[in-house]
């Protein structure tokens, strides 16, 4: 006998529509779906964020029309935290699970564990990360998609067909998903693999899964500016002076010049944005730019590459980063 689980919730209020030109300043006459209140899964705002107006449409295109979405991109994009950003502010339950080799199908579908009943040991299906999300209002985000093994990716592919059903042969019970399910996931690889050597660990995609996938995101770094805004705004202490102001734009320019060498092949680690805030804030606390980049940046890199990477400091802020790098770059 099959078992078809109620998908609606009465507890559930529904969600008002609103406008996301007004919700998120981008000029689109979209009307969006907002719960009144935030629940415990709902991520917290982040009154700095930056949205980048073609993703954010288009994981707004994901709430609203129950869109399957997957934003790709290089690392230190942001594009687990965009959807959590647009989540935040439409009040909308979230769950983030990565995809990483010890994630299992057990994990994701469920499985039997032993319990004590009335001082006995009995047996009881534990349900996963999918049915437990598929019942409730929930958007789902699978970060590192590219790297799940095939055994889990194979139990997501019915979760790509909207309004599809869940099956748990064990239980003999077919799961329908709320209405306000939602199902999105991040990649640093569009599933063509590890072709630029860049991303060890990921896999080709089944054509057949990423065709089901109905809108395909690009997003890239922030613009400068944009970037700048941020970094003043997590660290206010450095903002407060022009000069301060200058630092924090010398030091997005040596992270874009990271990021340049990266894609190039130069070198193997760049500095996202999070990493250019560690720096901000480092040099609050330790006054001095050059000690705060080693601490926050280099001494996480390969040490082949250091000279690379101070050779990119001295460029922007004019001096030299440490005597041994420039001695390495010398080639003494």
């Amino acid at each position: 006998m099959v078992n078809n689980m109620n998908p609606e919730s009465p507890m559930t209020p529904a969600p008002e529509m609103v406008s996301a030109r007004e919700l998120f300043g981008i000029d689109h006459d979209l009307l969006v779906p907002r719960f009144p209140k935030a629940t415990e899964h709902v991520p917290a705002i982040d009154p700095a964020y930056r949205f980048n107006p073609d993703v954010t449409l288009a994981i707004l295109a994901g709430f609203t029309h129950n869109s399957r979405v997957l934003i790709q991109g290089l690392h230190g994009t942001g594009k687990s935290t965009h959807i959590e950003q647009v989540a935040a502010r439409l009040n909308w339950p979230l769950l983030r699970v990565n995809l990483d080799g010890h994630i299992s199908r057990l994990d994701l579908v469920g499985k039997d564990t032993v319990v004590i009943q009335d001082g006995q040991p009995a047996t009881k299906f534990q349900e996963g990360v999918i049915p437990w999300s598929m019942v409730q209002p929930m958007a789902l985000v699978f970060d590192e998609y590219d790297a799940g093994r095939p055994d889990v990716m194979f139990a997501i592919q019915r979760l790509l067909e909207r309004d599809g059903g869940f099956t748990l042969p064990d239980q003999n019970r077919v799961i329908r998903p709320h209405q306000h399910f939602r199902l999105f996931a991040t990649a640093n690889t569009v599933g063509l693999g590890n072709l630029n050597g860049l991303y060890h660990g990921v896999q080709r995609l089944n054509h057949a899964q990423l065709d089901r996938w109905n809108i395909v995101a690009a997003l890239d770094y922030l613009a400068v500016e944009d970037e700048i805004g941020i970094v003043a705004a997590r660290v206010p202490a450095l903002a407060q002076t022009p000069s301060g102001m200058d630092l924090i734009r010398s030091m997005v320019q040596v992270a874009n010049l990271t990021r340049d060498g990266f894609a190039a092949g130069d070198i193997s680690t760049l500095m996202s944005p999070r990493t250019v805030i560690t720096w901000a804030e480092n040099i609050s606390i330790f006054r001095d730019p050059a000690r705060a980049f080693r601490l926050s940046f280099i001494n996480k890199c390969d040490e082949a590459e250091r000279f690379i990477i101070s050779e990119y400091y001295q460029r922007v802020m004019a001096s030299e980063l440490d005597e041994s790098y420039a001695l390495l770059a010398a080639g003494t």
